[in-house]
């Protein structure tokens, strides 16, 4: 039977610690809840003495969240402790996660102390909290620049004291993996009394490393992981929970397994990126909008024949319906036939395929996005007729009142109008679109751009899931709202579109 990796989340705490990212309570809530369905073992709901509100988070979370274990954060302090452990007394399973510094910078530096004062003080903490909580976590900070022979010292003192899970982080991201794999074999085989505890990784990506460090400490015998949602946190970020659940999920030699349930990783990472206003770079591992794109002419081939080809993941195992082929200068002819069938274009001949194919080249140099306007505008030499047109969007909005919006679309020749409510007025006016087309598309990207220097002119562009397809709209206007309406009806006509085609070749 595999070994268990325990994942500890701490996407709110230390991943909270992006400037200009906090989350409120409820926020903190709604993230905590689909933290829970995604199998995590260990929520990180905050630092009770740093804030009120951070103090009502934990409060909160506790109350909302039953199977993974709550843990709170403190200094070795006993106020700290104070703080965690009422912060707590809601929580079905807790723990503190206390702890000090241990290299000589911070303790030189930092504490200003030697290493026999800071381990008593880990061990008291240890005491102290002990008298709370069963489950102790015990950091040692820095412990990546810690000295081996120190570190074993104070994680045996501290598993003797009552720590059930000793924390090695590589707090400044310094460690290399075989440097890291190693202090964790060091300590698996250096101290006496470490078959009580559970060795945590905590590391950080000042260099890159963070997740290959968090691989190397889950070989050397490490079995918990201390992950943040997208990687984020201070400075780099922390280690990817994404990453490193889907490395152990797709390394089965490693004989490992985790409680999380893989699919729902790209909804939890739009919601965390949508929350904390912290967009996903697009050639981010596993959830970023390329991380199953392919755009080159071979790759692509390979791809459509079969997946394994480029691809060592299938991306509907972490909750994205379906690899994206990409049109560009550099796709060859199977990525355009690949695309002219999904749009109803299946009757085509070779000689037809290659006149398509030359004239898709010469579009392709010239533009930099290819869309299925331009795929349909290739064979149909134009758009068809009866589509949406947007005549006119009114919003109603403020402090004090539910969003509401009123649009106006021109279908076949007539105008019709709907009015609706939502969270927001861009909510309110898809809302208001889908009620005129009877008709519901899922968002699942919404992106906004500035166009060039311009600061009066935004493209919008959103991907929609609708049955088993993705469709892409994009809409340009000064107002982002009307901007945003244009590319959801431009989305809406594009399935409409593809409907019309298959009705008429069946």
């Amino acid at each position: 039977m595999s070994d268990k990796v325990y994942i500890f989340d701490t996407t709110l705490r230390d991943g909270e610690q992006v400037p200009g990212c906090q989350l409120s309570t409820p926020e903190k809530v709604e993230i905590a809840k689909e933290l829970e369905i995604l199998g995590v073992d260990v929520i990180e709901a905050g630092f009770p003495i740093s804030s009120p509100m951070d103090f009502n988070s934990v409060v909160e979370i506790s109350k909302a969240v039953s199977d993974p274990i709550i843990c709170a954060l403190t200094r070795s302090v006993e106020k700290d402790i104070d703080f965690a452990a009422d912060s707590l007394k809601y929580a079905k399973r807790k723990r503190i996660h206390t702890g000090i510094g241990t290299s000589e910078y911070h303790i030189k530096y930092k504490f200003k102390s030697d290493q026999e004062r800071i381990l008593e003080r880990g061990v008291a903490a240890v005491k102290y909290a002990k008298k709370f909580v069963e489950d102790i976590e015990f950091y040692c900070e820095d412990a990546g620049r810690t000295d081996n022979e120190y570190l074993a010292r104070v994680v045996e003192a501290v598993i003797k004291a009552g720590a059930t899970v000793v924390n090695i982080p590589d707090t400044t991201g310094y460690c290399l993996p075989d440097e890291y794999g190693e202090k964790i074999r060091f300590l698996k085989e250096n101290v006496g009394n470490i078959a009580q505890a559970i060795i945590s990784c905590h590391c950080h990506n000042d260099l890159g490393l963070a997740t290959a460090n968090t691989a190397a400490g889950v070989v050397n015998g490490a079995r918990q992981v201390e992950v943040t949602i997208n990687g984020i946190g201070e400075r780099a970020g922390n280690t990817s929970l994404e990453e490193i659940a889907m490395i152990l999920k797709t390394h089965k030699d490693l004989d490992l397994h985790t409680n999380i349930n893989s699919t729902h990783l790209y909804s939890l990472s739009l919601l965390v990126s949508k929350m904390m206003r912290m967009p996903v770079q697009p050639n981010k591992a596993i959830v970023g909008r390329n991380a199953f794109a392919h755009s080159s002419g071979i790759h692509q081939d390979g791809v459509i024949k079969h997946r394994e080809n480029y691809e060592i993941l299938d991306p509907e195992d972490v909750g994205i319906p379906q690899s994206s082929i990409i049109l560009t200068a550099r796709s060859g002819k199977a990525a355009l036939k690949y695309h002219l069938e999904r749009l109803g274009y299946d009757d085509l001949d070779n000689d037809r395929v290659e006149e398509v194919y030359e004239a898709f080249l010469k579009m392709a140099d010239e533009k930099k996005d290819i869309n299925d306007d331009d795929l349909i505008i290739l064979v149909e030499g134009k758009l068809p007729d009866g589509g949406l047109e947007l005549q006119n969007v009114q919003i109603m909005c403020g402090d004090s009142v539910m969003p509401s919006a009123t649009v106006e679309l021109k279908l076949n020749n007539e105008t019709v109008h709907a009015t609706a409510m939502g969270v927001g007025s861009i909510d309110a006016a898809f809302n208001a679109v889908d009620k005129i087309v009877n008709d519901t598309l899922l968002l699942d990207e919404f992106l906004v751009q500035s166009m060039g220097d311009r600061k009066d002119l935004g493209k919008v562009h959103i991907r929609v899931k609708h049955d088993d397809g993705i469709y892409h709209g994009f809409g340009v206007h000064q107002d982002v709202i009307i901007a945003s309406v244009k590319a959801y009806v431009d989305a809406i006509n594009k399935v409409t579109s593809l409907k019309r085609r298959h009705k008429k070749s069946a």
